[in-house]
């Protein structure tokens, strides 16, 4: 139970920070920003440790930098390009 109310509060940090650092705006809400910063948590993360080996807890880094390649992936298929919201 101690971890997965760590990885949700982790989550919601790479979530915040991700939505920070994208330029525009961004048309997600709170729950969906914290499905996104847990997905990149665990994917950036693991993927960080892959390419880099043992890197001392710093694998946030690759957890923010796969939740901003997710939020764009969704503007990407939610918008178009006059800033409408499309059906899915």
């Amino acid at each position: 139970m101690d971890n997965l109310l760590v990885l949700i509060i982790v989550g919601a940090v790479i979530g915040v920070l991700a939505r920070l650092l994208m330029p525009g705006s961004n048309p997600i809400g709170i729950i969906g920003t914290i499905v996104v910063g847990i997905v990149g948590a665990i994917i950036g993360g693991y993927l960080w440790k892959e390419l880099f080996g043992n890197t001392e807890g710093v694998e946030w880094i690759g957890g923010i930098i796969v939740a901003m390649a997710l939020l764009w992936l969704y503007r990407k298929f939610t918008y178009n390009s006059s800033g409408r919201r499309t059906a899915l």
